[in-house]
């Protein structure tokens, strides 16, 4: 028996185990989901999912497949399209499955080819840098989602990050591009900055010049976050946190 048939809950699969599947499996499942199985190819992502996910069998991706009432596709951007592709090949898709991705570019059209089999295609996109360790699980918590899909499946995909904690922000289809050069933009400056600026303490002898910088980091960023917010007419908590 599923688990949807047993408690309402639904059978999760992850594939990837890079940064941000387990931990979307480790917050699925806190809500109560099953996670059935994982991909991973590496020693590295094995460990991280044996870490997030314990006691959850690490499975080939069309094992996943077909376990899973929940395909949550966390894998890298480029590598995406082509394993929706791919799958869609070999008849894995399900009728009625639930597909999530995790990519920031892309909307739910990456998906078609597995709509052509009738399953129900999500893209839900979390606006925070992943360190892949544990603490990522409690962070998700008021961190805002890039939210894409059909109307009619757009609550299911909203539900589900409200579940991981998190706050849905609904992006068309046609804004996806912009959407991620958004959070590439934010998160690219940012890190570039600050390396610069601790670079050039650490030159002037300043020991440990990231504690020096947080605080100047953090209220500048607090400062820029009320502006915009002021200036697009809301308030900051509005605004998605860097990717």
């Amino acid at each position: 028996m599923r688990p949807s048939e047993r408690s309402g809950r639904l059978g999760v699969g992850i594939i990837g185990a890079g940064r941000v599947g387990p931990v979307l499996g480790a917050a699925l499942g806190g809500a109560g989901h099953a996670v059935v199985g994982i991909s991973a190819i590496s020693d590295v992502g094995r460990e991280r999912a044996d870490v997030l996910l314990p006691g959850v069998p690490v499975l080939s991706v069309p094992d996943v497949v077909e376990r899973s009432e929940l395909v949550v596709l966390a894998v890298p951007s480029e590598e995406l399209p082509g394993l929706v592709t791919g799958l869609a090949g070999t008849g894995a898709w399900q009728m009625g499955q639930l597909v999530m991705h995790s990519a920031p570019e892309f909307g739910v059209s990456v998906l078609d080819p597995a709509r052509a089999s009738g399953v129900i295609p999500l893209a839900v996109h979390p606006a925070m840098v992943f360190t892949g360790t544990s603490v990522d699980v409690s962070r998700l918590v008021g961190v805002h989602f890039g939210v894409t899909a059909p109307s009619a499946v757009l609550p299911i995909a909203q539900a589900l990050v409200v579940e991981m904690g998190g706050e849905p922000v609904v992006i068309a289809e046609a804004d996806r591009p912009a959407y991620a050069e958004a959070v590439a933009t934010a998160t690219g400056f940012s890190t570039a900055i600050i390396e610069q600026a601790a670079g050039l303490l650490a030159e002037a002898g300043v020991d440990a010049p990231g504690r020096v910088l947080a605080p100047l980091v953090r209220s500048a960023v607090e400062d820029a976050l009320a502006r915009a917010g002021a200036a697009a007419g809301s308030t900051p908590d509005a605004l998605p946190p860097e990717l």
